[in-house]
């Protein structure tokens, strides 16, 4: 899938999204992601949702965004809720989707000027 992005904004935009990875900027990547609305892109060490554990959720917080979107891979998942103790801790709004509405959740809030954080799990789909 497509997404359009806004090339006049500066900030990291999702442009595309299919199975087993992600576009940012025109570029793909194949692996989890961190992908911050103000220009950092970093590789995010989960290889699968059950991978899951608190380092990971620190590693978001330490971002320092106002908002983080979390995308599960190909299905909506829900993280324990032990795990996001420290984004509830910190008082850091959070939402869980699959990656797909993620990624276009991600692209509206930026294209708003939001401080958004894109913790994305990139999966293959299991059908194929």
């Amino acid at each position: 899938m497509k997404l359009q992005s806004d090339p006049h904004s500066g900030a990291n935009t999702i442009t595309g999204y299919g199975d087993g990875y992600v576009e940012i900027n025109k570029t793909p990547y194949r692996h989890a992601v961190l992908i911050s609305s103000d220009g950092a892109i970093s590789e995010w060490p989960v290889k699968a949702f059950e991978a899951l554990e608190p380092g990971h959720f620190e590693q978001m917080l330490a971002l320092k965004p106002e908002l983080i979107l979390i995308g599960t891979g190909v299905k909506q998942r829900f993280p324990k809720p032990e795990l996001l103790k420290a984004l509830i801790a910190a008082k850091i709004g959070f939402e869980i989707m699959n990656s797909q509405a993620a990624c276009r959740t991600y692209n509206i809030l930026v294209g708003e000027g939001r401080q958004v954080l894109l913790a994305l799990i990139v999966e293959a789909n299991e059908c194929n």
